[in-house]
């Protein structure tokens, strides 16, 4: 069927004799067993729907792994000044801090360095390695959550004797850096099925081998927190090892055994439970803060360091910061007049002169939720255009760029499946934009959009959310399932905030307090607020926490005209 905003939706087809199968053998209901079924979940992930699992290292007989904690035992034993440089975002910084806090309960000498994306540009360059090596003498360097691409820095290490350790889950672009020990999913290698893991949970099992091996009396799954917000912050699939991560730390996290996560909440005014939504949508920005518009060392500090007062002083700072940054996005935001800039066809490329280069990713994804379509925002820097992508789950912003720079039509670039960053040349603006918007348009004509059942409003309630949140957490690759009600009215209508839609859904004598975040100029908003017809609803069941008061509400995602035609549902087998 056809919905108000073009989209194509089918329900979600599952074998009937599978899905009771799923439902005997394991005691879940019709629609848990479809989910589980229509998601292809492992058996570990359908034993942690009821139960506890404890998290396992995967790498304690790989060989990358183990080279590199004999490489860090070699230098650690001859005493070496090691030195770590990491990304200026969320994964990088916690990789680092996961490392820094582990070396510091050695002798040798540990430094780190956080790149300045203004001063030093994005990852490890050659320049900037030539100066840290001037600045720290190291023995051995060790780069987290980049150094894949860093070809020309890591053959200057090489020619100044220096040991080097990459731990990362970038794509590489061609050949492999010249690392003494290179440890990445992405590569072909018998690890290759861990993918979906971010740095700081690659650099977390490389610490626990490290102890495992040497039989050390040190304990790290007090900072298991720090892997669980990087791996929400970096978008990363919220199945296997991170779905299990996710569910242990959300239940046995205590926030009052952990200074700075307790001072941290007090500054977002969180006060209920921490979920999914808090580390994605309030910490982590945050912490990205710092990165965006200062320097992102202070991060690191704040995860390593034992002052208390230190520690407040840099929860102050990148307060402050965050809150400079909600003000000029919202500017540009503002200044970008999003209602007036609604073509249909192709990704959202916006591209100004003298945007914020640290705030171009935060903007391209509030105008990716804006139009719930990939966006790319552009800028000028020095000679050159920069760009930062974010994408929707069902297109891969991150590969296609680093096609592109294969191709010659971009400088650089790459990144993850949700999001990118990209530099090209601005008279390869229009060529980069057909080439993109092509694959795009191309993709999204044959694409279908899947809900997983249909529902009566009657059914409701605090005991069906919680039938389905069992599955959580939710994230990528595990989203919020979605389901279809049919026949309703938008009654008690209102806009929220000038940017959003709130109105109950009503069928019959039952109805139910409803949110759009279709924005206001779009097909969706203009039939709620305006149409007395009756309409199928798209929706996502959510719980509201509001003022310690929890209720039952739902987010619409898309609505259905009654005259459009329903098609046949597809197959999964």
């Amino acid at each position: 069927m056809i919905s108000v905003s073009g989209k194509h939706w089918e329900e979600i087809y599952a074998n009937k004799r599978l899905v009771e199968k799923i439902k005997i053998d394991n005691g879940f209901n019709d629609i848990q067993s479809k989910i589980i079924l229509s998601r292809n979940y492992t058996s570990e992930e359908v034993y942690l729907i009821k139960n506890k699992i404890d998290i396992k290292n995967p790498f304690n007989n790989t060989k990358d792994f183990i080279l590199g904690c004999e490489l860090l035992e070699e230098n650690l034993n001859n005493q070496n000044n090691i030195l770590i440089v990491g990304d200026y975002d969320v994964d990088g910084c916690m990789s680092t801090s996961l490392l820094v806090n582990f070396l510091k309960t050695k002798k040798n000498k540990v430094n780190y360095f956080i790149p300045d994306r203004f001063k030093d540009g994005y990852g490890a360059s050659k320049n900037l390695i030539i100066k840290l090596i001037k600045q720290f003498d190291p023995g051995l360097i060790i780069f987290v959550d980049c150094g894949s691409n860093s070809h020309d820095a890591l053959k200057h290490i090489k020619t100044k004797k220096i040991k080097s350790l990459i731990i990362d889950h970038h794509n590489p672009n061609n050949l492999y850096p010249e690392a003494d020990v290179f440890i990445n999913p992405k590569k072909k290698n018998e690890y290759s099925n861990f993918d979906y893991l971010c740095s700081t949970s690659l650099t977390y099992f490389f610490i626990d081998l490290y102890i495992r091996l040497k039989n050390e009396n040190v304990r790290i799954e007090d900072q298991l927190i720090y892997v669980l917000l990087a791996t929400v912050a970096d978008v990363m699939p919220m199945r296997g090892i991170n779905k299990i991560l996710s569910k242990k730390i959300l239940l046995e996290f205590n926030i009052d055994k952990n200074f700075i996560f307790k001072n941290l909440l007090k500054y977002l005014k969180i006060k209920n439970k921490l979920d999914i939504y808090d580390f994605g949508y309030k910490i982590a920005p945050l912490i990205n803060a710092a990165g965006r518009l200062d320097n992102a060392n202070q991060i690191v500090e704040l995860f390593t360091t034992k002052s208390i007062n230190r520690i407040l002083e840099i929860l102050q700072s990148i307060s402050k910061l965050n809150d400079r940054r909600k003000l000029i996005e919202n500017k540009i935001i503002n200044d970008l007049k999003l209602e007036n800039n609604n073509d249909e066809n192709g990704i959202k490329f916006i591209y100004k002169l003298n945007l914020h280069e640290g705030l171009i990713g935060i903007i391209a994804s509030r105008i990716k939720d804006y139009y719930n379509k990939p966006c790319l925002v552009l800028t000028n820097s020095n000679n050159i255009l920069k760009g930062s992508a974010r994408s929707t789950a069902d297109f891969n912003i991150g590969e296609l760029i680093q096609k592109s720079c294969k191709l010659g039509i971009t400088l650089n670039g790459g990144g993850h499946n949700l999001a990118a960053g990209v530099s090209l040349k601005k008279t390869k603006l229009d060529h980069f934009k057909k080439y993109i918007n092509e694959i795009y348009n191309n993709k999204i004509t044959q694409s279908k959009n899947l809900y997983t059942s249909i529902i009566s409003i009657k059914s409701i309630n605090k005991e069906f959310y919680k039938s389905i949140d069992i599955l959580g957490p939710f994230g990528n690759k595990n989203p919020i399932p979605i389901f279809l009600i049919q026949d309703v009215k938008f009654i008690k209508k209102n806009i929220i905030k000038n940017r959003y839609v709130g109105c109950f859904i009503k069928k019959d004598r039952s109805i139910i307090k409803s949110i759009s975040f279709n924005h206001l100029n779009s097909k969706v908003s203009y039939e709620i607020l305006n149409s007395n017809n009756d309409f199928d609803v798209l929706v996502k069941i959510r719980y509201n926490k509001l003022n310690n008061k929890r209720s039952i509400g739902l987010e619409i995602i898309d609505i259905i005209k009654k005259w459009i035609k329903l098609d046949k549902s597809i197959n999964l087998k």
